[in-house]
């Protein structure tokens, strides 16, 4: 038996969270939903609560269509897993594409007000046509649970490197699944499509008498903000922490591409190791071009358990059209050993 149930949104407990014109997006209904939502009725302004991937890249897809935007989260600081100086640079995109941010408000109901919403927060009430909630998702694995299965971190089903769950009959895969992470070697919750699909096959493998096992997640990902790419791959400062380690970070400003070339434009990185052995602990990346494929360098780096001095080393490519001779990862890297 294999269960892959995914995940589902997860939708605030709130007075109001039920009335039309209160979104939430997760699947490819809920799009065609809020699609057409948008097409019959008069929206205007938007309010998102929450401000995670799917909340943020929705923000610029409403600001394209004209809409007024604000977002809503209860806690202070924005992207709280990524380092303050990138943060700040994502703040000021939205900010000067006119979203409006507003941080340290709870979500305490939502009011039906002649035709349109009222979102009422800690500190805060803006009136609106339509609400997205985007705080995250949670694994579907009451199923799982209701038949007595051991669950792992966040509720999600607990599973092998082979994708077997604590009954040998048993598989599961997919965002209803946990996974081992390639850094702490712990168990951890990381519903990214990648993995989903890589645990399927492996499912199938096991079911047909293939075992396969899967190395892990790093937690590697990239998203878009209006002119933005940001990503990200392994452990944050506070998360590294918390696994043990003796975590220690630093950030650099860089170019895209070789000075002599038109177009080049900033790029930020923030590289993590570890004090006690050196290692390579995670990275965040922040700029308007070459993001989204330089960070598969450090995540594939992490795979291979890496030293920061090793990752330094590496052969990486140079043309500069693409980048400057010192890759920023190698900057990065180079000056985040001299605090290690």
């Amino acid at each position: 038996m294999l269960i892959a149930t995914g995940a589902a949104p997860v939708k605030a407990e709130v007075p109001g969270i039920d009335l039309p014109g209160v979104m939430v997006l997760k699947t490819l209904e809920d799009g065609r939903r809020i699609k057409q939502f948008l097409a019959e009725s008069r929206v205007r302004q938007a309010v998102i609560v929450g401000m995670g991937y799917v909340a943020l890249e929705m923000a610029e897809s409403l600001r394209q269509l004209g809409l007024d935007v604000s977002m809503v989260k209860p806690k202070p600081r924005f992207l709280p897993w990524l380092e303050e100086t990138l943060a700040d640079v994502v703040y000021r995109e939205l900010e000067e594409n006119g979203v409006q941010l507003h941080t340290g408000c709870a979500l305490e109901r939502i009011e039906a007000d002649a035709n349109r919403l009222k979102v009422i927060c800690s500190g805060l009430e803006s009136d609106c046509d339509m609400v997205l909630v985007a705080v995250g998702v949670t694994p579907n694995s009451r199923i799982a649970a209701q038949a007595g299965l051991d669950l792992g971190p966040a509720g999600a089903i607990a599973v092998n490197r082979q994708t077997q769950t604590s009954d040998a009959d048993i598989y599961a895969a997919g965002d209803c699944a946990d996974a081992h992470h390639v850094v702490t070697g712990r168990k951890t919750w990381v519903p990214l499509a990648l993995r989903a699909n890589r645990a399927g096959w492996a499912a199938a493998d096991a079911v047909c008498g293939r075992p396969v096992e899967l190395q892990g997640v790093a937690g590697t990902a990239v998203f878009r903000v209006f002119t933005l790419q940001v990503a990200r791959t392994g452990l944050t400062l506070a998360e590294a922490g918390e696994a043990g380690f003796e975590p220690v970070e630093n950030w650099i400003e860089s170019r895209s591409r070789a000075h002599t070339q038109t177009g080049a434009a900033g790029i930020w990185v923030n590289l993590i190791g570890d004090k006690k052995s050196g290692r390579l602990l995670g990275a965040q990346m922040v700029g308007k071009e070459g993001v989204a494929h330089r960070i598969n360098a450090p995540a594939v780096a992490l795979h291979a358990k890496m030293t920061v001095e090793q990752f330094y080393q590496t052969d990486l490519a140079y043309a500069p059209p693409f980048g400057p001779t010192w890759d920023p990862c190698l900057v990065a890297a180079s000056q985040l050993l001299k605090k290690l």
